[in-house]
């Protein structure tokens, strides 16, 4: 039976595999505009990731790691998409629906003040 610290390291890893791959296909999604084109190159990049997984030296790991982050950061889209609803977007927060609550709830009138200056002063 595998001890809570191995399987830790293994989630841990696990996650971070993900998370490089993921950031992979999108930056290559953001040079890329026709999505079949792109499916070839996801292939080749999910080939890569392929072809590492059976390795177990955590050294040797952590170079492949230091390598695909450098590459990865050499490639990353100077400019890279964003959808226009997301935060950041063209459309973020454009056109919001008007406030529910009243504009004057946080100072309510007391008594009746009647406004000085207004039409003259009436006596």
């Amino acid at each position: 039976m595998a001890s809570p610290v191995t399987n830790t390291f293994a989630s841990a890893h696990r996650q971070y595999v993900q998370s490089l791959y993921r950031r992979t296909l999108k930056n290559t999604l953001d040079w890329t505009i026709r999505r079949d084109v792109w499916r070839g190159q996801a292939m080749q990049i999910r080939a890569r990731f392929e072809s590492n997984r059976h390795v177990k030296d955590p050294r040797q790991l952590a170079q492949i790691f230091e390598k695909a982050e450098a590459t990865l950061a050499a490639w990353k889209h100077p400019d890279p998409y964003i959808p226009p609803t997301a935060p950041a977007g063209t459309k973020w927060e454009r056109n919001l629906p008007p406030p529910t609550e009243s504009p004057y709830a946080h100072d309510p009138p007391t008594q009746f003040e009647p406004i000085k200056g207004f039409f003259g002063s009436r006596k």
